[in-house]
């Protein structure tokens, strides 16, 4: 199954057995206030607050060292102001998706997330040291969910913990042997949910495309390459910072993304100092 070319129809059929979080009607609601000719900030505003989870953890997220508030913010009102409507949509998105998949997995849930938001915290990271202009909630988005097919595979089969620990031990990514085992993969399933919930085009294409080790091959300065480039260099950051290892993918697209982003390998190892100091 081609990672580029999905219909509707293969989607369909790749995804019709799993456990895919339907699209929350707060987003719906919230989403149609925001498509509106004139956007009413008090009323965007006032539909966040009344998700106690949600508006507590906008607040979080807007008070982290990600996005250099001056003051610590703690309305709503002030968030999505400072944000912005892009911004409070992304982040929006990714809080619900979070909190929609669960149910007993095979993997450890909370482990996944943390991971996922070391990673989104990485990108944005690095998407602010390389002043990459790529604006933080996208960042902030791709890396949150560009892996957010695997919750999905472990809620449908118990034995996945096994297939990764088999890729683990392999040192390859996991989408060969989950098309080999379950006829389909991460990166299909979570480009369906990104498709499904309605996320902008270029973040479901690279969740869709983020294991295609040969998407650098020809460097075409488009932000969609960057913001791969972004996600591969905070992948392997946090596997270096955290488990003292590097990524399967990495040995393949490393020089590439040196290139994409326009530093070197001195430069990436000052990242990755930056970050245990930030973080």
């Amino acid at each position: 199954m081609s990672l580029i070319d999905l219909d509707n129809k293969k989607l369909a059929s790749a995804v019709s057995s799993f456990q895919v979080p339907a699209k929350p009607q707060i987003l719906i609601d919230i989403q149609k206030l925001m498509a509106e000719d004139e956007p009413d900030i008090d009323k965007i505003a006032l539909l966040i607050s009344n998700d106690v989870g949600l508006s507590s953890a906008i607040l979080k997220v807007i008070n982290s060292p990600l996005y250099g508030v001056n003051r610590k913010v703690s309305k709503i009102k002030h968030a999505v102001m400072a944000l912005g409507l892009r911004g409070v949509n992304g982040l929006v998105v990714a809080l619900l998706l979070k909190s929609s998949i669960q149910g007993t997995s095979s993997i450890s849930l909370e482990h996944f997330w943390d991971n996922a938001i070391d990673i989104a915290n990485a990108m944005s990271f690095i998407g602010g040291e390389i002043d990459s202009k790529i604006p933080v909630d996208t960042l902030y988005s791709i890396g949150l969910f560009h892996n957010c097919g695997m919750p999905i595979l472990a809620l449908r089969y118990s034995d996945y913990d096994d297939i990764l620990a088999e890729a683990s031990r392999l040192a390859l990514n996991s989408l060969a042997l989950e098309e080999l085992h379950y006829n389909t993969n991460h990166a299909v399933l979570g480009y369906y949910v990104a498709t499904s919930w309605n996320l902008p085009s270029e973040i479901c294409q690279i969740i869709l495309r983020h294991h295609e080790v040969d998407y650098l091959a020809e460097i075409t300065d488009s932000k969609e390459q960057l913001a791969f480039a972004i996600l591969k260099a905070a992948e392997n950051l946090i596997e270096q910072v955290r488990r003292q290892s590097v990524t399967p993918d990495w040995q393949y697209v490393q020089e590439a993304v040196f290139d994409v982003l326009g530093i070197s390998a001195m430069d990436y190892s000052d990242l990755e100092d930056g970050y245990t100091l930030v973080y």
